[in-house]
């Protein structure tokens, strides 16, 4: 029996080691089907849902969400990476501004890249064991099972926060039919801070943990297919024209996370030349410039709309 734990935890290590080498800040991992804190989450999501508070975001609603064994049949652990997108880059102050997790290359693609050779080593060192590679387009509640994992808590903005790398990090899933060694749940260092519910200036984060998507200046710039932003969000927009970081920007966990030196990481050229020019390019222009990018979810038209907002406040 010693020898089987202790082929568990070897193997465990290797694979979270194996995270790391390919260029995830960090890795974890839980067992399926988690721990009675999932539970909680579970029961936080339906509440959200039930105040509409994710809006039009309707494929938050997925009832697989709630079940990752309902993505893999047989699942009996996750693998949990952090890609910490965090570029020395970043710091430059631009008139229009942008979350910094879409200034770099595609998340989900890089995250997918990596994820993909985690899984070719698992057929060469795990070859009975199933997998499934997951990314946020996945109906799985992300940011709850890398708690499980033990990456960090999450924040009272709603993000997982680590401590060396706050909340600078998009997340990976790598479901396996393998029983492998958990880490220990990650458990909540927020205290008695609120910084992030008092900076928000559309008073987005209606209670600790709960973000109200209808007052999001991030979900208005990215997900609002409307001609025009709602009034509120336009005049507390203060140059964000897709995402906001405000919330992140002010949390004091993410003051000294160490840069990502990648280019994957680095902001696109056209990105930092942003400017009221903008609104002259063409359809294809603006396809051009967002090829490869996470901001391609923002059609041609809603880039305008935003830049015409923020141009009208000034």
């Amino acid at each position: 029996m010693n020898n089987i734990i202790k082929e568990r935890e070897e193997l465990s290590y290797k694979l979270k080691e194996k995270a790391i080498s390919e260029g995830f800040a960090i890795s974890g991992i839980a067992s399926i089907p988690g721990s009675s804190r999932l539970k909680l989450r579970t029961e936080a999501l339906e509440r959200w849902l039930t105040k509409n508070y994710h809006s039009e975001m309707k494929w938050m609603e997925a009832e697989r969400r709630k079940n990752i064994e309902s993505l893999l049949n047989g699942a009996k652990s996750v693998l949990t990476v952090g890609f910490n997108y965090l570029s020395k880059e970043h710091q430059e102050k631009t008139k229009f501004k942008i979350g910094k997790f879409g200034q770099g290359d595609d998340y989900h693609k890089v995250i997918y890249k990596k994820l993909k050779n985690i899984g070719k080593w698992i057929n060469n060192e795990i070859p009975n064991c199933q997998w499934k590679i997951c990314v946020d387009t996945s109906p799985l509640l992300e940011k709850a099972w890398a708690e499980e994992a033990g990456l960090g808590w999450i924040g009272k903005n709603s993000n997982l926060i680590n401590k060396k790398y706050g909340s600078w990090l998009t997340l990976g899933f790598l479901i396996l039919t393998k029983d492998l060694a958990p880490d220990k749940l990650g458990q909540p260092l927020c205290g008695k801070c609120e910084k992030c519910i008092e900076r928000c200036p559309t008073n987005a984060i209606t209670e600790p943990f709960v973000i109200n998507s209808e007052l999001c200046i991030a979900y208005h710039t990215i997900e609002n297919r409307n001609e025009n932003i709602p009034e509120l969000i336009e005049k507390n927009l203060n140059g964000w024209i897709a995402g906001c970081d405000i919330c992140q920007d002010v949390c004091p966990w993410n003051k000294t996370v160490p840069f990502n030196e990648s280019i994957e990481a680095a902001p696109k050229k056209w990105i930092k030349n942003l400017n009221a020019e903008s609104l002259n390019w063409d359809e294809k222009e603006w396809r051009e410039n967002l090829q490869g990018s996470t901001l391609k979810r923002i059609k041609p038209w809603m880039w305008k709309r935003n830049i015409k907002a923020v141009l009208k406040q000034k």
